[in-house]
Parts: structure tokens; C-alpha cells; sequence
């Protein structure tokens, strides 16, 4: 993990009980202690304004309009019909090694990973979903889920509303958008998730915060938390890859390597793979699933797969488990 810190000024949209509906940080930033800046409207400890503080605490505070450059100021308003409040705030992660503390918290590390500033892995993401409240994604900004329909009535005086989820975590591209990458359906894509340049997702693939590709990949199957693809990974059709979970529920990290292959309803859940694999279609690969390794000649756990390069795993006829065969 990384042992960096990060800050950023954003635009929250908060309830009218307080609660935190998302942050926008359309400049998040990674930075050591001596690197940290304290807004002008702050007077830490006799800390000059723009100084660098010293012994930062994790944390976020609202800002005044000093803080603020005239397009941000805009944005801090009373949104009456959606009984929301958007208010500019200034959000420090003082270690991201460390658990979320809150929402605010939360949103900050999902900006990270989808502006490409740290990587899946690279940072704590424990309990970050449970530290979100569920909220109606719609177009015209988010909502409570209670008495929402009171509030569709104010909204449509403003032209049709849309409603895109009822969900935890909004779509990435309503936030942020990485350059070099094709994404077919926004609703697939969440924040948070890290897509290098060159990456395709098309139209049936999904892809979860804290997960995506490490160099230009293909996805048309689904990823979830925690897991990363390689350079030249492709994901057919209905394919999966997902991460196992510790016993506090934690997502024990997955990582596929380069240039492998997963056929159409083909998957790993739990196990981590080297490059030049292949997993053929209709294969389902758990730590306990058995299945035939024709160099040692013998019924396997797919564990014994774990890390593994150049090895197709695919059913043949003749057998009823899957058959691995190193590829040359």
C-alpha cells in the first residue's frame, strides 16, 4: 500500500439530516506531510495561510469563498427541490494506509483510483461502502431514497428526470473521465474504478470500485472489488473474476496477469493467475475446485493454480473435471 496521504477541495451534496448523498474532487492530489497545505480559512496551530501543516489529522471541514475560484463558488448553493444542500469542502487523508473515517473520506480514495492516481491495492478501501448511504442517482443530482417521489414532483418543473440507480455507489464517468478508454455503458463502470489507457468495456462488462486494468484490456465479463487485469487481458462474454472474501468481509485481493484469456461464462473467484493463461468457456475456478493436471497426472485443487503462468484450464472430452495443460 502506498504509504502516501492525499487532500482535495470539493462540492458535497448534503441532506437535509446532514447525511453526505457523494463529493465531487475535480483535482484530488497525493501528497507526503510536508506537502500538505492548509485552506486560507484555516488557522491551525498559528499556521500561516498555505503553509505546510505538520502532524495533519484525517478529515474534512467546509470552506468560505476564499477558499473557493468563482466556477466552485457557483456550485455552493440551496437545491430546494431536491431538499439538498451543496456545500464546498476541503477533505484530508492524512495516511491510505489506513480505514476510511467517512464518506467524505471515501469519495476522496474513489477519485484517486479513477483519476489513475494510485492503483487498485495501493490504498485501504475496509469498509468504504458501508460507510455510504444508499441514495437515487438521477440527472438531476443525488437524492434520498425517502419521500422521493414528493421530490420527483419538484424536479419535473425542470424537464424530465431520469433515474439511473438506487445504490451506494454512483456511476465513474458523472465524475470523473480517464483519457484513452471506451466505456459502452455508463451504468457499468463505478467510481473508483482504475481503467488504464487503451481499456474497452463493452456493453454487457462491469466493473467494480477498487478494480480495473493495469494496461489496455477487454472487458466484457465482470470484475468486482479488489481485482486488477493485466496488459492484453480480455474477458468474453459473461466471464467473471472476482475476489474472495476475508471472515470480517474484506476483499482479499485478486490479480490476473498479462496477455490472458477468459472464455464466454468462464471465471476464477478467489485465485490470482500469472500472464499467457487461458480459461476456457463455461470453466468456474474456486480454491477447492478439482481439476485434472495433466503434468503431474493427477486431481488437483484449482489452489495449486494460484500464480501460475502460461497453463490452459479448459474442459476435454473424456473428462468431467477441467483439464490444465501448460501452454508452450
Amino acid at each position: 500500500m502506498t504509504e502516501y496521504g492525499a487532500q482535495a477541495i470539493g462540492i458535497a451534496n448534503l441532506a437535509m439530516d446532514g447525511t453526505v448523498l457523494d463529493t465531487w474532487y475535480p483535482h484530488p492530489e497525493l501528497v507526503t506531510d510536508n506537502q500538505f497545505k492548509a485552506p486560507k480559512s484555516l488557522h491551525r496551530g498559528g499556521h500561516r495561510a498555505q503553509e505546510p501543516l505538520t502532524n495533519i489529522v484525517s478529515g474534512t471541514v467546509r470552506l468560505g469563498a476564499q477558499d473557493l475560484s468563482n466556477n466552485m463558488l457557483k456550485l455552493v448553493t440551496l437545491d430546494e427541490d431536491r431538499r439538498v444542500e451543496q456545500v464546498a469542502v476541503h477533505t484530508t487523508i492524512a495516511d491510505l494506509r489506513a480505514e476510511p473515517i467517512d464518506a467524505h473520506d471515501v469519495y476522496l480514495r474513489l477519485h484517486l483510483l479513477s483519476h489513475r492516481l494510485v492503483k487498485p491495492h495501493e490504498l485501504n478501501m475496509d469498509g468504504a461502502v458501508e460507510r455510504l448511504a444508499n441514495v437515487v442517482w438521477t440527472n438531476k443530482g443525488p437524492c434520498t431514497p425517502e419521500n422521493f417521489e414528493s421530490v420527483r414532483t419538484n424536479l419535473r418543473s425542470r424537464g424530465l428526470i431520469h433515474v439511473y440507480s438506487i445504490d451506494r455507489l454512483p456511476r465513474m464517468v458523472d465524475y470523473v473521465v480517464p483519457s484513452g478508454v471506451h466505456i459502452a455503458e455508463a451504468e457499468r463502470v463505478r467510481l473508483g474504478a482504475y481503467l488504464a489507457p487503451g481499456t474497452v468495456v463493452q456493453r454487457e462488462g462491469f466493473v467494480s470500485y477498487n478494480s480495473g486494468s493495469l494496461g489496455a484490456a477487454r472487458i466484457e465479463g465482470r470484475l468486482s472489488s479488489a481485482v486488477v487485469l493485466g496488459q492484453g487481458t480480455h474477458l468474453e462474454l459473461s466471464a467473471s473474476v472476482l475476489a474472495g472474501r476475508h471472515k470480517t468481509g474484506s476483499r482479499i485481493p485478486v490479480t490476473i496477469g498479462e496477455h490472458c484469456t477468459f472464455g464466454v461464462a468462464s471465471g476464477v473467484i478467489g485465485l490470482s493467475l500469472g500472464d499467457h493463461c487461458t480459461i476456457g468457456a463455461n470453466v468456474i475456478l474456486e480454491p477447492d475446485t478439482k481439476v485434472w493436471d495433466v503434468d503431474a497426472e493427477q486431481l488437483v485443487r484449482a489452489a495449486e493454480l494460484q500464480g501460475r503462468s502460461k497453463m490452459r484450464v479448459a474442459h476435454e472430452p473424456g473428462r468431467a473435471e477441467p483439464v490444465v495443460r501448460a501452454k508452450l
